[in-house]
């Protein structure tokens, strides 16, 4: 309902207000416009916000003006000397002095939620964007393409690729204040199903992600003891192929069959994989992982079910933390003996790597699972921000934070592992020679055994992994919870409470397969093939859709709206061209090689390669069936129900916050 009132003096304010009839508001929304901020060139406006009776929010907007003439008709547009660009009425001011036009805007939607603070949402967008993935895949992926070479690769795939789509979904989440399903009714319609492609993603990404954080809280609980667990070889679960030593016993010797008590800790003791035959055969769920997960869950769900603002609040703890830790654990390395053969060995270029097409990739797919467009999260966080906050200075300072805190983990991991080296009398690339969750649960693990004080870098070590994966968990689920609230505000508004419990419970149950004793075996799948090839997919249809469909001149007003500036031609030939080759040369590349999968001398059988594509194919299979359906349901002739399902609703009729009425 929209209310306004032309005063004279202070009596004509207490006037009570009129009820019009549908007919009289179709004559005034004739003199009503739209203004995004673009065409707002007057004096400034105060604008309060007041609570009414019903208890949504009232906006109140109040423009002052001299009286240029005595004449009645004369006046300025919207407080400035003639109309404002894009006004289609003048309005008048009549005879003598000031004149006040009050403009009260009342909402039948609840207000959205937004940041209580700045640094909430920039420590929520770090949080996300560094996770786990920045301490183990960065270091291993960088020495294993040519060391400091891989720099130049990574660096200009961030700049012509990442760091461009992390400011695309910024602007679009900031401008458009919707979750990634919802969003597309402003942009492409007939896109919408990217928005259910990019939940389902979500949810698989749940599936497996948080039990690495199990595993995780196991390992932090086994620490509280004073002599670490996996650094003997006298416990229940080892073999005889297991040989110990501390840090000052030089007359150790290595071969290929020997196994160190961090490696069976963690392969018999904690995942157990040795009770499993592979994928075709899981085994029980370990009942002690299931509790980890349970207590990872339920400190998920505390965390966002409030939405923001509880969110906001954790993350000041969740995203800090692990750069204090980080620091420690550099000072420490760096004074370990044989810490510099680590460092020779992650930064020694080798350029001749730089000639391999897959170092390219790994480059390309680093940055962009590193960043993180296309999850829903982006559009999310930005969606509760001030529609004036300058998200162009956010996506350039969240994307160098992420950037320089994989480096800097590179230093972490590297100094223990020439550390490791030193004491194993072996080369640097033997005891590297572990990837993935391994790097930490293994080689680190048994590093920090044999330092002084382990049990205390042990505790503050898995406490910095839980925590960095919390950050990313708390993202995703309020991407999707975010996406949903959005799309069905009516059915979830008042039950969000209910609607993140379901989640949450959908999401313990979809990872009890990663519980059991191939569970491992079920979480290097869905990493390889299930979520990757999906999102870039999604990814590579969201920017096309972007920049093709609603168009890039169309987008960079929308951020000249937002921020007063327009983008310049660097990102607007990203967008258009760059990113899509950017994207589809992962897609490309990784068909035509699909990465060889292995896993604790377990080699995955051709079958379980169909099974990975089938459950990425399950959440993609959302946008082509969408695009029918909407096709099928929509009015008219074929070519207008193509025509309606690729044009946009104009970016102006759905911001409500900046509605003027002119008055005569």
């Amino acid at each position: 309902m929209m209310t306004s009132s032309l005063t004279k003096d202070k009596g004509d304010h207490n006037e009570g207000l009129m009820e019009r009839s549908e007919e009289a508001r179709e004559q005034e929304d004739d003199k009503a416009v739209l203004v995004d901020g673009v065409y707002q060139r007057g004096p400034k406006m105060s604008n309060s916000d007041q609570q009414v009776s019903n208890g949504f929010t009232t906006t109140t907007t109040t423009t002052t003006s001299a009286a240029q003439s005595t004449r009645e008709g004369q006046g300025s547009g919207a407080g400035s000397g003639g109309p404002a660009p894009g006004l289609g009425h003048s309005a008048s001011v009549p005879v003598g002095g000031f004149r006040t036009l009050v403009v009260q805007q009342t909402s039948l939607e609840r207000p959205r939620e937004t940041w209580s603070k700045k640094m909430d949402f920039l420590l929520s967008v770090i949080g996300y964007a560094v996770d786990l993935g920045n301490v183990w895949r960065f270091p291993y992926i960088c020495y294993q393409n040519g060391g400091g070479a891989f720099l130049l690769p990574y660096l200009l795939m961030a700049v012509f690729g990442g760091v461009p789509l992390f400011y695309m979904e910024l602007a679009l989440g900031q401008f458009h204040r919707s979750g990634c399903i919802s969003i597309w009714k402003h942009i492409c319609p007939i896109f919408k199903g990217i928005g259910f492609a990019i939940c389902i993603i979500a949810l698989y990404i749940a599936f497996y992600y948080n039990t690495i954080m199990a595993w995780a809280l196991y390992y932090l609980l086994s620490s509280f003891r004073p002599v670490l667990p996996w650094t003997t070889c006298t416990n229940s679960w080892n073999t005889g192929n297991c040989k110990s030593y501390i840090w000052n016993d030089r007359n150790v010797t290595w071969s290929n069959s020997t196994t160190s008590p961090a490696q069976e800790f963690y392969t018999r003791h904690v995942l157990q994989v040795h009770r499993s035959d592979g994928l075709h055969h899981l085994g029980s769920v370990s009942w002690q992982l299931a509790l980890c997960l349970l207590f990872i869950f339920t400190i998920v769900y505390f965390s966002i079910w409030k939405g923001v603002k509880t969110s906001g609040k954790v993350v000041w703890v969740t995203a800090t933390f692990p750069y204090l830790v980080l620091l420690v654990l550099l000072i420490r390395g760096a004074t370990l003996p044989g810490a510099w053969r680590g460092v020779v060995f992650y930064l020694k270029p080798d350029w001749q790597k730089l000639l391999s097409t897959p170092v390219w990739i790994d480059a390309a797919a680093q940055i962009f699972f590193s960043l993180g467009p296309g999850f829903g999260v982006l559009l999310a966080f930005a969606s509760y921000n001030p529609f004036h906050n300058n998200c162009y200075k956010d996506a350039l300072v969240t994307s160098s934070v992420n950037c320089l805190t994989s480096f800097l983990s590179g230093f972490v991991i590297f100094t223990v592992l020439g550390y490791m080296a030193e004491m194993r009398q072996q080369d640097v690339d033997a005891v590297a020679k572990d990837a993935g969750p391994s790097l930490l649960f293994i080689i680190y693990a048994e590093a920090i055994a044999n330092m002084p004080a382990a049990t205390f870098f042990a505790i503050i070590f898995f406490l910095m992994i839980i925590m960095l994966g919390l950050d990313s968990t708390f993202a995703g689920l309020e991407g999707v919870i975010t996406a949903m609230l959005d799309e069905f505000p009516h059915l979830l508004a008042k039950r969000r409470e209910w609607f993140v419990f379901g989640l949450v419970c959908v999401c313990y149950l979809g990872a009890l397969s990663t519980l059991t004793y191939g569970g491992a075996y079920v979480v290097k799948l869905f990493e390889e093939y299930a979520t990757g090839p999906a999102v870039i997919t999604v990814v590579l249809l969201e920017v096309i859709a972007v920049s093709w469909f609603y168009g890039t001149n169309r987008f960079c007003n929308d951020v000249y709206t937002m921020l007063g500036f327009y983008p310049g031609w660097f990102w607007r030939i990203c967008w258009v061209a760059i990113c899509p080759c950017f994207l589809l040369f992962i897609i490309i590349s990784f068909l035509a090689s699909p990465p060889d999968v292995k896993l604790f001398h377990y080699h995955y059988p051709p079958w379980t390669t169909v099974l990975g594509y089938c459950i990425g194919v399950s959440s993609f299979i959302c946008v082509p069936a969408y695009m029918v359906y909407y096709l099928l349901n929509a009015k008219g002739t074929f070519k207008q129900r193509l025509l309606k399902s690729i044009t946009a609703v104009p970016s102006s009729e759905h911001h409500r916050d900046y509605m003027v009425t002119n008055a005569v």
